[in-house]
């Protein structure tokens, strides 16, 4: 008899309606979201060993202890906190039980111990590159809370741009733990030092100030992941694409990548690296790249706000006060002043006995306006509540690795102009074949039309048994 995850009972909010009926989740829809779950095999033992099963009636008081998976055990701590916050807003008690795990190891793991019956964590913090992997059929729809009705007065204050990654046909599944808006960051004493405006305009401004700067002094103003990664070579091209009004998927999961923009932007890069301009690293977060930074080879990068702290602080400490942060160049032929690129939801297993007391921890972490300041303050998170960008203690901040700049100023400039992310549960299909073509672009051995054509027609020819 095929194995099927069950379909969990559904829990009453208080003062709301219960979730839309769920159905059964088939096997084949399981192998196909889970790539092969084999994987259940190799759980280690402190995720194994996690206790409960679904179909228990949901707790609505008392002391629980709520296993937390993450794989970044920085929001273990913070959750630490705001479930204090979370005591005092309902009846519960909370005594947090950890474990960690790599992102893609998470998803694999929770639909494992899903299919088994038992072990699946209570909360889960789902990095936005992983969680396709649950939009593969109705795994969300079995496996996660519909988070929609608990929103209260923030409904209207979360951002939609980062409600849109972990939302799927109307069903909010995960709370976003960050905004990470992509600025520009430029190494403000040496663009002084050889004569590079800061303030310029365009994209196109700078290429041009850039390649001038390449000839006469050897350095480049950004670089461009071409590694052996595929995800992190196709998000050096997919932020500067979505800047541009371009996107991987369409509101609908759908493939959008021939497009005039995706052309503009591929276009755009090639002919930086073909003039210097843009150097080419393994990745911005790689030994060659920190050896950029450190050497005075790249002056500047487009990357999410959490690059400074992972990033640049990190292993150019030396350089601190420095770099600056400001909105990105505008195309000139459209667009905004800014992107995306990141972020990790949270969200709850349900049909548990503690997923009522899950619902209330995520939601005083991430709908609670003083622990959004909280957030940014102790993590670089940005908040995800518009509101929260006029809290005046936020934009007294200054950051001293960036000269003092009062860079939340920055942020609060640009938030209103961030574009949507959509997923697709086939994102890392189109990674795998989008990051070859995109190498033989920027060599200069395909057009971008071509390549992105390609890169569609081998995106479609794999994964059309997905789509049967």
């Amino acid at each position: 008899m095929a194995a099927q995850v069950p379909k969990f009972p559904r829990y009453r909010r208080p003062g709301g309606a219960p979730p839309p009926p769920q159905g059964p989740l088939s096997r084949r829809a399981l192998l196909r979201a889970g790539a092969g779950l084999g994987a259940a095999a190799a759980l280690t033992p402190g995720l194994a060993a996690c206790a409960g099963g679904q179909n228990a009636d949901p707790r609505a008081s008392g002391d629980v202890e709520l296993s937390f998976w993450t794989h970044d055990e920085a929001y273990a701590d913070f959750f630490e906190i705001s479930a204090e916050i979370a005591e005092r807003s309902s009846d519960f008690r909370y005594r947090l039980r950890l474990s960690r795990a790599g992102a893609e190891d998470l998803v694999t793991k929770t639909i494992a111990q899903a299919i088994a019956g038992r072990g699946t964590p209570d909360v889960a913090g789902f990095e936005i590159g992983a969680f396709p992997r649950l939009l593969r059929g109705v795994l969300a729809e079995e496996l996660l809370t519909d988070l929609s009705g608990d929103l209260g007065d923030a409904a209207d204050d979360l951002l939609p741009a980062r409600t849109a990654p972990f939302s799927r046909d109307g069903h909010l599944y995960a709370l976003d733990s960050d905004a990470p808006l992509v600025v520009y960051y430029y190494r403000e004493s040496e663009f002084e030092r050889l004569g590079i405006p800061t303030d310029l305009a365009t994209w196109e401004e700078l290429a041009e100030a850039g390649t001038r700067a390449h000839e006469r002094h050897g350095v480049s103003l950004g670089a461009v992941p071409v590694g052996s990664e595929p995800g992190v070579n196709t998000q050096g091209f997919e932020m500067l694409l979505l800047q541009r009004g371009g996107r991987f998927f369409d509101e609908d999961g759908a493939l959008a990548i021939e497009s005039p923009e995706a052309e503009e932007v591929l276009g755009f890069m090639a002919e930086g690296l073909r003039t210097g301009f843009l150097s080419s690293v393994a990745g911005l977060l790689h030994p060659p790249m920190q050896a950029a930074l450190k050497d005075g080879a790249v002056l500047g990068q487009w990357m999410a706000t959490w690059y400074r702290i992972y990033g640049l602080e990190p292993n150019v400490p030396e350089q601190a006060g420095q770099w600056r942060i400001r909105p990105l160049p505008a195309f000139r032929n459209g667009g905004v002043r800014t992107s995306f690129t990141g972020g990790t939801g949270f969200g709850v297993i349900r049909g548990k006995e503690n997923t009522l007391a899950g619902v209330e921890l995520v939601k005083a972490a991430y709908l609670t306006p003083s622990e959004q300041v909280r957030r940014f303050r102790d993590l670089g998170y940005l908040p995800t509540r518009r509101s929260v960008y006029e809290n005046r203690e936020l934009l007294a901040i200054t950051d001293e690795f960036c000269g003092g700049q009062p860079t939340f100023e920055v942020y609060r400039e640009l938030i209103d102009e961030a574009p949507a992310i959509h997923l697709s549960a086939d994102k890392s299909t189109l990674d795998t074949v989008l990051s070859g073509y995109l190498l033989q672009a920027y060599h200069g051995d395909l057009s971008p039309r071509d390549a992105l054509a390609r890169a569609a027609e081998d995106f479609r020819g794999q994964t059309r048994n997905s789509r049967d």
